[in-house]
């Protein structure tokens, strides 16, 4: 599961074309924490995973889209 949490954080940055530096910018995120989420490598807290959907501009539920519980 968080792998494919990370892999739909990294769609949804790239569609919009930001980079992971920009996008943590603006969420007001370590990058390196942004990269670890991307790549799977953290059980991310429910405060970070809003600070992701309301950078994106999307309710959390959306955030989910594809992504199965294992």
């Amino acid at each position: 599961m968080l792998k494919k949490f990370g892999e739909r954080v990294k769609d949804l940055r790239k569609k919009r074309g930001l980079s992971q530096e920009k996008f943590a910018l603006q969420i007001n995120m370590d990058r390196t924490y942004l990269a670890s989420v991307e790549a799977g490598n953290r059980n991310i807290s429910l405060r970070n995973i809003s600070k992701i959907a309301k950078g994106f501009g999307i309710p959390i539920s959306e955030l989910f889209e594809g992504v199965e519980n294992e």
